[in-house]
């Protein structure tokens, strides 16, 4: 199992935000958050936002570090890109 957490830079209800993701499915996502004790409300279409203050619990728990770039293009490479406003596209969850 394998996910994947860009930095905390992406600002929103006063705090920094990371994604978490997955490249092989929505179910190995939404284990891995579970684990980490992570509301299924904090999943959006294809990722977990993730607080700042949890970014190094992620890491610890196995995330992998890569930059938001390669978060979008591992997102793409598995057909689980989902876009805002599109219809539901790639594996279900």
């Amino acid at each position: 199992m394998t996910v994947y957490i860009d930095p905390p830079t992406w600002p929103g209800h006063g705090r920094l935000w990371s994604h978490l993701v997955s490249d092989v499915s929505y179910a190995e996502l939404h284990l891995f958050a579970a684990g980490l004790g992570v509301p299924r409300r904090a999943f959006e279409r294809d990722h977990y936002d993730i607080p700042a203050h949890r970014y190094a619990d992620a890491v610890r728990a196995g995330a992998v570090e890569v930059s938001s770039r390669e978060v979008v293009r591992l997102l793409h490479a598995a057909g689980l890109r989902r876009r805002k406003g599109a219809g539901r596209t790639g594996r279900q969850v």
